[in-house]
């Protein structure tokens, strides 16, 4: 018995055929072959109004550079969280995205236990 080439249809072929992609990478997509880089699931919901969901896959990188409004990987106090980073005149600043607690500014200092660890750069959902 012979497998399926598919290059033998019956019927109407379809007119995308000729522009059909071939399969997806994501390792490539994401740049998962770079050292620095890992995917870290999100446990909570503190980031829903940012569309950051718990169960969502993030890709996060350890050598890129914050940036005011950047979501971050961070320590603060022996946790570790999912937040935005912001910066004003008095410094860097984690802000957290739960509407409940009033959008809490907690600085950004290693006297204090806190700093980042990575910075999010893509975000992977596994349900829909």
């Amino acid at each position: 018995m012979s497998g399926y080439a598919g290059d033998r249809t019956t019927g109407f072929a379809s007119p995308a055929a000729d522009s059909a992609e071939g399969p997806i990478d994501l390792s490539a997509v994401l740049d998962l072959y770079r050292p620095n880089r890992y995917p870290v699931r999100v446990v909570g919901d503190a980031l829903s109004a940012r569309g950051i969901l718990h169960g969502d896959v993030l890709i996060v990188d350890t050598a890129a550079s914050p940036r005011t409004g950047s979501v971050v990987i961070a320590r603060w106090q022996d946790q570790t969280i999912v937040c935005e980073i912001t910066r004003n005149r008095d410094g860097w600043f984690l802000r957290s995205g739960r509407s409940g607690d009033g959008h809490v500014l907690r600085p950004v200092d290693g006297d204090q236990d806190a700093g980042i660890w990575a910075v999010v750069c893509a975000l992977v959902r596994t349900e829909v």
